[in-house]
C-alpha cells in the first residue's frame, strides 16, 4: 500500500484519562490521527486500545481530557455526535441485529419512504458485497451467516455510511486469507478517498503491510508513535510488552506416546466420513478454510453436534459421547472458536466460570465446597496469568486475552486429557499468545493430547507436530512435520473433494 502524503490532523485525543474500579484503563493518553492515513493502534490485551476507540466513538466518557475533531474541542463525545462527524466503528464484538437480513442491517436507520424498500436496500447491499468480492445473499438473516460473513456485513455497514474516520477492531480475525486481501484492497480504496483508517490488529504482518504509522499503548499508557517504515517487528514487540520475546514460538520438549483419540467415520449434517487419530503428547494441527468442517468435527467429537454415524475411541475404548457432559466425563475438553458465545458466561464471575463445569468434583452432596472452589480458581488464575483485581470480577469486564484464559482455565479445571483448541489465539496479543503456546507445550509434555484448529498458517506450522486438512466437510490431507508446506496446505484446503488425496 503506498504511503499517504497527508499531514493534516483530523482527530486528536489530548490527555485522556479513564478509570474503572481497581483499574486505570487510560492514563493521560494523547494521540493524533491524520486525514487519509492508515494508523495502526497496537498493544497487549488490556493495554487500553478498546477504551481508546470507545472514547472516540462516544461509548465511553473520559474522566479527564479532550477530543478534538477538525479543530473543535469536545470534553466528551456521544455516539450521536461521533456518527454525525463521520466516525464509524467496526467492533471486535458484532453489533448486528440477528433476525434482520444482511441488507436490513447494512441500511438500518436509512429512510426510503414510509416503508422499507427491499429492492433498494438489497441492491445497495449487493453492490457492496460485489465490491468486497464475496457471495452473500442480501436477504439472508444475519443469524444464519457464518462468522466471517457477519464480519463482512459489519464492515459493509460502516463503509456504506461514507465514514470520514473508520475504526476497525481486529477486522481480519474471522476472515480467510483471500477475504483479508479483499479487505486490504477496500482500505486502500478508502484511503485514496481521504478516509482515515484506525486499524487495530494483533497480526503484526498486517500492520506492517497496510499502515502508515503505528501507535503503541501499554498498561493504559501511551508509549510511542512510529512511522511504519522506520520500525521493525522486534522493536514493536519490545514497545508492546516491555521486554523482548526471543522467539515467536517457544521450544518444545514433547514426545509422542500411544494413540489416545481415534475418530472413525464420523458423519453429521456438515462433515462426511471423517477418520483420524491423535497421540498422547501430540499437538495435532487442523487446517482448512472457513466452512470446511474443522469446527464441526470438534463439536461432533465433543457431543455438541449430533452425529449421524461414526465412533469415537478414548485410549482404545469406544465411548458413546452424545452430549458435552459425556465428553467431559471421558476427559475430553473443548475450547470453542467463539469464546463470547460458547466459551464463557460473560455476566458471571471468573470464580463461577472456573467452577461451573467442575461442580461435581468440588461438591459434597448438594453443597459446594467453597474452600476447594476458591483454591482451584486461584490456582488457575495464577497458572494462566489472568490479570484481574478479583476472582469476583465479571468476565465481560476482562480484556479479550484474559477472557480466553478463563475459557482455558475452565476446561483445564475438569482435568481433561484430550483438549480441542479451536482458534486458541484469535484476537489475542503477542505476549498472551506466547503464554498460551507455552501452556499448550507444557500440556503436551505432560502427555495430554492437543487438537489445535487454526486459521493462522504461521501458528499451525510453528506449533503442530502433524497437520490434517479439511475441505468441504471431509478430511482431505495429512502432513508430517518434515512435509509442512504452506502452499501444499492451501492447495489441499481449496481442492475439489472428489479429487482429494489422503496424504501429501
Amino acid at each position: 500500500m503506498k504511503e499517504t502524503n497527508a499531514s493534516e490532523t483530523i482527530l486528536t485525543l489530548k490527555n485522556i484519562r479513564k478509570c474503572y474500579p481497581g483499574v486505570v484503563a487510560l492514563d493521560n493518553v494523547s494521540l493524533d490521527f491524520r486525514k487519509g492515513e492508515v494508523h495502526a493502534l497496537v498493544g497487549e490485551n488490556g493495554a487500553g486500545k478498546s477504551t481508546t476507540i470507545k472514547t472516540i466513538a462516544g461509548a465511553v466518557v473520559p474522566d479527564e481530557g479532550k477530543i478534538i475533531f477538525e479543530g473543535e474541542e469536545y470534553s466528551e463525545m456521544t455516539p450521536q455526535i461521533s456518527r454525525s462527524l463521520g466516525i464509524e466503528v467496526v467492533y471486535q464484538e458484532y453489533n448486528l441485529i440477528d433476525p434482520l437480513s444482511a441488507a436490513e442491517n447494512i441500511c438500518f436507520g436509512e429512510k426510503h419512504g414510509r416503508f422499507v424498500n427491499r429492492k433498494i436496500i438489497n441492491k445497495k447491499a449487493k453492490e457492496l458485497f460485489d465490491q468486497f468480492k464475496v457471495d452473500i445473499n442480501p436477504n439472508t438473516a444475519v443469524r444464519d451467516l457464518a462468522s466471517a460473513h457477519r464480519q463482512i456485513v459489519e464492515i459493509a455497514k460502516a463503509v456504506s455510511k461514507e465514514a470520514r474516520v473508520l475504526i476497525l477492531d481486529e477486522p481480519t480475525a474471522p476472515l480467510t486469507v483471500s477475504e483479508s486481501e479483499t479487505l486490504f484492497e477496500i482500505i486502500a480504496m478508502l484511503k485514496e478517498k481521504g478516509v482515515t483508517i484506525v486499524y487495530i490488529s494483533h497480526r503484526l504482518e498486517e500492520i506492517f503491510n497496510i499502515s502508515d504509522r503505528i501507535s503503541v499503548l501499554r498498561d493504559g499508557k501511551y508509549i510511542t508513535t512510529k512511522n511504519t517504515k522506520d520500525t521493525n517487528r522486534k522493536e514493536l514487540i519490545s514497545f508492546m510488552v516491555g521486554r523482548e520475546l526471543s522467539d515467536t514460538y517457544p521450544a518444545k520438549n514433547n514426545s509422542l506416546g500411544e494413540v489416545s483419540l481415534k475418530v472413525e467415520d464420523i458423519t453429521t449434517d456438515v462433515i462426511k466420513g471423517v477418520s483420524f487419530e491423535a497421540r498422547k503428547g501430540e499437538i495435532l494441527g487442523v487446517s482448512g478454510l472457513i466452512g470446511s468442517g474443522r469446527t464441526e468435527m470438534a463439536r461432533a467429537v465433543f457431543g455438541a453436534d449430533k452425529r449421524k454415524s461414526g465412533k469415537v475411541y478414548i485410549d482404545g475404548k469406544q465411548e458413546n459421547m452424545l452430549m458435552p457432559k459425556d465428553a467431559i466425563c471421558c476427559g475430553v475438553g473443548l475450547i470453542p472458536e467463539d469464546r463470547k458465545r460458547h466459551g464463557v458466561f460473560l455476566n458471571n464471575s471468573i470464580l463461577w466460570n472456573t467452577s461451573i463445569v467442575n461442580i461435581k468434583n468440588i461438591s459434597k452432596g448438594w453443597l459446594v465446597d467453597e474452600k476447594k472452589e476458591l483454591e482451584i480458581a486461584q490456582y488457575y488464575r495464577d497458572a494462566m496469568g489472568i490479570r484481574t483485581p478479583s476472582l469476583n470480577q465479571k468476565v465481560k469486564n476482562l480484556s479479550g486475552g484474559n477472557q480466553q484464559k478463563v475459557v482455558i482455565a475452565k476446561t483445564l479445571a475438569t482435568d481433561s486429557s484430550i483438549i480441542f483448541f479451536d482458534e486458541p489465539t484469535r484476537g489475542i496479543d503477542i505476549g498472551a499468545r506466547y503464554e498460551i503456546y507455552e501452556l499448550m507445550n507444557s500440556l503436551a509434555e505432560e502427555g495430554k493430547t492437543i487438537v489445535m484448529i487454526s486459521s493462522d498458517m504461521e501458528e499451525l506450522l510453528g506449533m503442530s507436530d502433524r497437520i490434517i486438512v479439511f475441505s468441504a466437510g471431509q478430511l482431505v490431507g495429512e502432513l508430517q512435520k518434515d512435509e509442512f508446506d504452506q502452499n501444499v496446505i492451501l492447495e489441499m484446503s481449496s481442492q475439489n473433494v472428489e479429487n482429494a488425496q489422503v496424504t501429501a
